[in-house]
């Protein structure tokens, strides 16, 4: 059990670096093509890296009521945004609003559910690991099982469109980062942190093009040498 909880805090600790590293490349990239999917991806790593830092706080011991009712509604709220930078992808103004005002009411439910619910300690040497308040579990239930539900459609129609391999993957990695983020409400911690990793590399491979830099490197090398 110990080598496990070992396990959590390096993964942790990689996954945020992985995170934050990527939630950058986010901003660049927008600031660059003016996507509107990429403003909401980008804002959804980011709460995804504080996440993260929570989880590598609460894995050294560290613990409140605030910090953990924090934890719980960023990582809803992740889902929320991840799901829509994903329905932008259709292009449907009705879509796009109807889903901000069911996001903002599903949010404002949540927020009011955890400032009434006392949440006691959940953590199991160091992980998020414990029941919830009913109150708790039917808003972040409100929140996520809708958006997870769009980030699956929305991942077969984008799919089926464009058959880019890129594009599945940053699909596929907001599905699964977001399948993390609700994986607490099951009580699956060691799933979690697996989900977490995997989402985060499937994120890599779609946004960032190794490929291209690696070019890039040996490009630059080579007017050096000459």
């Amino acid at each position: 059990m110990k080598e496990f909880y070992a396990m959590v805090s390096i993964s942790t600790a990689i996954i945020l670096i992985l995170s934050a590293i990527l939630s950058l490349v986010l901003t660049v990239n927008y600031a660059g093509k003016r996507v509107p999917s990429l403003i909401l991806w980008s804002a959804g790593m980011y709460i995804f890296s504080i996440s993260v830092a929570l989880e590598l706080l609460f894995s050294f011991g560290a613990y409140s009521q605030f910090m953990i009712g924090a934890y719980l509604l960023l990582v809803a709220v992740l889902v929320e945004l991840l799901a829509g930078g994903s329905v932008l992808l259709l292009h449907k103004k009705w879509l796009n609003y109807s889903y901000l005002v069911y996001g903002i009411l599903s949010t404002a439910f949540l927020v009011y559910a955890l400032a009434t619910s006392g949440i006691g300690d959940i953590l199991t040497g160091g992980v998020v690991y414990g029941a919830l308040p009913v109150m708790v579990d039917i808003g972040s239930a409100i929140v996520t099982a809708p958006a997870a539900v769009l980030l699956v459609l929305i991942s077969v129609i984008s799919y089926r469109k464009k058959k880019d391999s890129k594009l599945l993957s940053i699909i596929a990695g907001v599905v699964v980062v977001s399948i993390a983020g609700t994986l607490y409400i099951a009580a699956f911690p060691a799933f979690l942190y697996y989900a977490e990793f995997a989402g985060i590399l499937l994120l890599w491979f779609g946004f960032v093009d190794l490929r291209a830099v690696l070019g890039k490197r040996c490009e630059a090398r080579n007017k050096a040498l000459n």
